[in-house]
């Protein structure tokens, strides 16, 4: 157990917020112009998909902020 604070934790926060974002406007920006005439029905999973898969990192990325390790 961590009993002093770590740098690791903002970094991590900052990091991932950044991340998130240059994603987001990635996502924003690219994809309705491949998608964009798409039928609706067929547009939703592919935006379910792309808002889940930001996820997948994100399990290594907290365990890094707390124990300095990836895996």
């Amino acid at each position: 157990m961590r009993t002093e604070p770590t740098w690791r934790i903002p970094a991590g926060v900052i990091g991932l917020t950044i991340a998130i974002a240059i994603y987001c406007v990635v996502v924003a920006r690219y994809v309705p112009e491949l998608i964009g005439g798409w039928h609706a029905l067929l547009q939703t999973p592919v935006y379910i998909v792309l808002g889940l898969v930001w996820l997948l990192p994100l399990r290594r990325f907290l365990i890094w902020m707390e124990t300095g390790r990836w895996g």
